[in-house]
């Protein structure tokens, strides 16, 4: 099953033997083996009893609370790894060193390319569309990333190509009934906004997971800026991850009308656009099944799903810190 979603508002949430099960108004809406659990999201309010927050701590099993709309509020979690060595790596890299550039590098071209490679495959589907100015303005983000030795100047060519990729995002909807026009976040004014703002707080969710398992320090980051609170280096390890599955999922919601305006819901001071309990459940349904899907790696070779693969980068990055391996290879899909 992977990760568990529980959307209902004012769920109880318990554990019977092996089991862990969600109940409203005294009738059970989830019972499921713990063994097939790897983390739990909460969205919105849920009591959570104390049985099954000590089995879910023994069980490294994350718990992780977002608000109703998606916006990430905190996770209980358990001891972190005791793999010393790799968070002394992940320190001495800090800073401007040869390693944090050369990770930054990574993260920013496999996000930049990911983002050409879309615009280039929805270009092929739809015929109409013209992208190709947006995809050069990409491509020149790209060319000097592995010659830029500065990691504000890299901040920089990740901005230039982000802003030309959002620019023609609402060429890639194909859904009459949806517009989009910029990238909108504190809060989301739009419905398009709001299912990128909760796709990436699902993703971060699973690659924090990924890089604690891996024995990681989340808040010491790379490319994002330290901050109080802010898991840096899962924000940096998620960048290549955004288009191949939060953007792909939203875009295939609406273009396939698998949700519709119905689906959202604007709140009236601060203009704050969210979906509903239905489409919450539609949502998180499709995120689910991405993250299921296979391809096959084209570094390890072999055929993995988008799950595993949030481990597996992060095993490739602790393997180049740690001096392991030459080059930290971000995950790049055509």
């Amino acid at each position: 099953m992977g990760t568990v979603y529980i959307t209902q508002e004012d769920a109880f949430i318990g554990k019977t033997d092996e089991r862990l099960h969600v109940k409203f108004d005294k009738k059970t809406i989830l019972d499921v083996p713990l063994i097939k659990i790897d983390g739990v999201v909460v969205m919105g309010r849920a009591t959570v009893s104390p049985a099954a927050i000590s089995e879910l701590l023994e069980r490294h099993i994350p718990l992780t609370f977002l608000t109703e709309t998606g916006r990430y509020l905190g996770r209980l979690e358990p001891e972190v790894s005791k793999n010393i060595f790799v968070r002394k790596a992940q320190w001495q890299a800090v800073g401007e060193s040869v390693q944090a550039i050369h990770v930054v590098q990574g993260f920013v071209r496999g996000k930049l390319k990911n983002y050409r490679n879309l615009l280039i495959r929805r270009q092929r589907e739809f015929p109409d569309l013209d992208l190709s100015a947006y995809i050069t303005r990409l491509e020149q983000a790209i060319a000097p990333i592995d010659t830029t030795n500065s990691i504000n100047s890299l901040r920089g060519l990740e901005g230039a190509g982000s802003a030309a990729y959002f620019n023609c995002f609402h060429q890639l909807i194909r859904a009459t009934e949806f517009t989009f026009t910029t990238r909108s976040r504190r809060p989301p004014t739009d419905p398009v906004n709001s299912l990128l703002s909760f796709g990436y707080s699902l993703l971060r969710h699973d690659i924090q997971g990924a890089i604690d398992i891996v024995g990681f320090d989340p808040y010491l980051g790379y490319l994002h800026c330290e901050r109080y609170g802010r898991p840096a280096l899962a924000l940096d390890l998620m960048e290549e991850f955004r288009p191949l599955i939060v953007d792909a999922v939203v875009l295939s919601a609406l273009n396939k009308r698998l949700l519709t305006p119905v689906e959202f819901v604007t709140e009236p001071l601060s203009h704050a656009v969210s979906l509903t309990g239905e489409g919450r459940k539609t949502f998180l349904r499709l995120y689910a099944q991405k993250k299921q899907s296979e391809f096959k790696h084209p570094v390890l070779g072999r055929k993995c799903s988008y799950q595993e693969a949030f481990e597996l980068q992060a095993r490739l990055l602790a393997k180049y810190l740690m001096g392991e391996i030459e080059k930290y290879p971000p995950l790049v899909l055509k």
